[in-house]
């Protein structure tokens, strides 16, 4: 592979998506059910995204993101693909 690091984070972008994608897929699925659980699972969603949002925000103002463009995507994407990741395998084992 080229030493260009933006072909690396291309990968690593397409990777977020494919998770997100999937993790989209099963909270539909959980919520398509109604009840408490689905409730649930929506308020932890919204939770998520903001807790996720405001760690990110914090990162980047006190240089825990780097100081370069490539390294600044890197760790923005390592962040967010974690959270998804955790999402990811709490869905699959609770059987959507």
């Amino acid at each position: 592979m080229s030493r260009n690091p933006w072909i690396k984070l291309g990968w690593n972008a397409m990777a977020l998506g494919a998770e997100a994608t999937s993790v989209i897929g099963l909270r539909t699925m959980k919520m398509a059910t109604a009840g408490p659980a689905a409730d649930a699972e929506a308020a932890l969603m919204v939770r998520e995204k903001i807790e996720a949002a405001w760690a990110l925000q914090s990162l980047a103002m006190v240089g825990g993101l780097g100081f370069t463009a490539p390294g600044i995507a890197a760790k923005t994407l390592a962040h967010y693909r974690k959270r998804v990741r955790a999402n990811r395998r709490r869905l699959s084992k609770s059987g959507a």
